[in-house]
């Protein structure tokens, strides 16, 4: 019966949206303000009964209710409890219910805490949302039902897939799908301001803190499936340019050109019609991810579902939400006021600039990502886009936009002095220019490439820290002064410094890992020793050993440095018993910033096996940057400015209280 109340709760659900979506904005065009207040309380309960849903189908797969067919599917009654409980999400309708739940999470958020709001573009906002939550609800309900039962259930279920019982899928799926989904209410302010025709410096600083949120959730998302795939897939690689990493990356490129577009609108007025379209964007790329995903249009260690009917379904979806906001928007755009004029040498130059690399390096995957999609479709040739393609076209744009970085915030608003700027940031080039000198003198001139990056890299975040020292003047007043204007900086600049330090860092980890790795394949019999980057690495043998749901054959090798014992290293292939699928966990050992890292592959008789052994230089940096990365965005949500209303200019303020009182 406990299954049925989580079916019924769903339903309700729906038809709460249904209501929800349809008299807040007649109230909000209207100005009914009593329509327009049905809005926060129904945004609410929609979220409890979808919680509560979601509560229901959790306790199912706890319980291994294996009536249930989902949980039939995706569980067994042997798999540990972490698994059952991440099971829930780590199959197509678990993971839409989740989808679903962070969803109508946002717009209760903005229901509950959305006080300084306009009532009429709160009501609109709540509306549109409604309308996204009704089209994913009822696409759950009519073709992928979490709660079918099963009349005659067996005795034990089908296991969850064995590359997803890791703990590191107890982690991403949640992280990516409050980016990914949280993007829905800055599209749901967007097309409410197309509706209501208010667009200003205001809307501007509503949106930012939800953008901010969205695309933290979505980079630590994104570096946990980086990092999940890195160890897990027993590749060694931490980026492979599949289509559905890019399907959750184009909305973090997107989303990242919003944040710096929404500044400009914020501060100047200006790029209205721009940012609006962007927040239509950057949401549409999330629901083009969704569909990519559950279409069955491509094969990917991320797909979920290859059910054509499930695809038809999301694809209707998508012209209509897409579609309908991008016709409102064509009608709407040109009613829109221009802010107000800049300099092409300003911070707002800057912005812009950083916007068009973002877009151009948007539109390189997503084309690199649709083209064997349509190819297929129209031709019925099967091309594969790789690396290649994405380095030589996504790669070129990022240099000229990460050497550009460091000016933007230095430079005025309005307009700028690029020498000024310059001068200030001599100490951040020499810092680069000092450590390209460096690389190239410890590498050589083998990798001509590879010292440029360093430098880069060093630049960026050379050039964040020399962002917090002009603005406190530490060089021109005293140490006491200084660190009183330091502590009292707003969040928002030290939002900005960490998140573009944190840009350095990761790049940093990339040109070092991709440049200076070595790898080995061999295949080694016990006693063999391997040298790599003055280790010494020796296979002492493989044992197997059973799990609680698998079996697995576990290497043991011994790291030796100068003959000094440093770690010993377990790596293993698993078979997991239900589903008779193998799966590779590697071995990893961290030197500092730095990874040793063995993968077993396949045995060869006599106790040998083929082993893959690399040493990744600075390769945690990759993953420690983007952390950084999302305490930028942490520290600008802090900044007080966002959490009230946008000041009025100075002539409409003098307007309003030359106006005689009522």
């Amino acid at each position: 019966m406990i299954v049925e109340l989580g079916h019924y709760a769903l339903v309700l659900a729906f038809a709460l949206t249904l209501v929800q979506c349809v008299l807040p904005l007649w109230g909000a065009l209207s100005g009914d303000e009593r329509l327009m207040a049905i809005a926060p309380p129904a945004s609410v309960t929609t979220f409890v009964l979808v919680l509560i849903s979601f509560v229901v189908l959790t306790i199912a797969y706890l319980n291994s209710d294996f009536s249930v067919l989902n949980v039939l599917q995706n569980s067994h009654s042997a798999k540990p409890l972490l698994y059952k409980f991440t099971g829930v999400w780590g199959n197509h309708e678990g993971s839409m219910l989740l989808w679903i739940l962070i969803l109508v999470f946002f717009g209760a958020l903005v229901g509950l805490f959305g006080g300084n709001l306009p009532k009429d573009l709160k009501a609109a906002t709540l509306a549109v949302q409604a309308w996204v939550s009704a089209g994913f609800i009822l696409f759950l309900l009519a073709t992928s039902n979490p709660f079918t039962r099963v009349v005659n259930p067996p005795l034990e279920g089908a296991d969850l897939n064995p590359i997803l019982q890791d703990i590191g899928l107890a982690i991403h799926p949640p992280l990516l799908y409050v980016g990914y989904v949280g993007f829905s209410i800055t599209f749901s302010f967007a097309v409410a301001a197309l509706i209501l025709g208010r667009t200003d410096a205001a809307w501007a600083r509503w949106v930012r803190p939800w953008t901010l949120l969205a695309w933290c959730f979505l980079t630590l998302g994104i570096a946990m499936g980086s990092y999940w795939a890195y160890y897990e897939l027993g590749w060694g690689g931490w980026w492979f340019w599949d289509p559905v990493e890019n399907a959750s990356f184009m909305p973090w490129l997107a989303g990242t050109a919003l944040l710096h577009s929404a500044i400009v609108m914020e501060k100047r007025e200006a790029l209205k019609v721009w940012t609006v379209l962007l927040a239509i964007f950057t949401f549409s790329l999330s629901l083009l991810g969704t569909f990519l995903v559950r279409s069955g249009v491509l094969t990917s260690v991320h797909a979920f579902a290859t059910d054509p009917a499930r695809g038809v379904f999301i694809l209707g979806l998508l012209c209509f939400f897409i579609g309908g906001s991008l016709a409102l928007y064509a009608w709407r755009a040109p009613m829109l006021k221009q802010g107000g004029l800049f300099a092409p040498i300003s911070r707002e130059g800057g912005l812009v600039l950083n916007n068009l690399f973002l877009t151009a390096a948007c539109a390189a995957v997503l084309v690199g990502t649709l083209y064997p999609l349509a190819l297929d479709a129209v031709t019925g040739e099967k091309i594969s886009v790789g690396a290649p393609f994405f380095n030589l076209t996504f790669g070129p744009l990022m240099i000229p936009l990460l050497l550009a970085v460091p000016f933007g915030p230095i430079l005025s608003w309005k307009r700028g002095d690029l020498l000024a700027a310059s001068q200030r940031l001599y100490a951040a080039f020499g810092l680069a220019l000092l450590f390209t000198l460096v690389t190239f003198w410890a590498w050589g001139m083998e990798k001509v490439l590879a010292p440029l990056g360093v430098g880069l890299a060093v630049w960026v975040m050379a050039g964040a820290v020399s962002e917090i020292v002009t603005r406190v003047k530490a060089f021109e007043i005293g140490p006491k002064r200084a660190f009183s204007r330091l502590v009292g900086l707003p969040g928002s600049a030290w939002g900005t410094a960490t998140a573009h330090f944190g840009v350095g860092v990761t790049v940093l980890g990339i040109v070092t890992a991709s440049a200076f790795q070595e790898e080995h394949i061999v295949t080694m019999r016990p006693g063999d020793t391997v040298q790599l980057a003055g280790y010494e690495v020796t296979f002492d043998g493989a044992a197997p050993r059973r799990g609680p749901n698998y079996t697995e054959e576990v290497g043991h090798f011994t790291i030796r440095q100068a003959g000094a014992l440093v770690t010993e290293l377990d790596p293993s292939k698993r078979i997991y018993t239900a589903r008779q699928m193998p799966t590779t966990e590697a071995g990893i050992h961290t030197i500092g910033f730095s990874q040793l890292y063995l993968s077993m592959g396949e045995s060869r008789g006599d106790g040998a096996i083929d082993v893959r052994v690399y040493f990744k230089p600075l390769i945690t940096l990759i993953w420690i940057g983007c952390v950084i990365m999302s305490f930028g965005a942490v520290f600008s949500m802090a900044d007080r400015r966002l959490r009230i209303g946008a000041p009025k200019p100075a002539a409409r303020r003098k307007t309003a209280q030359a106006a005689p009182a009522e």
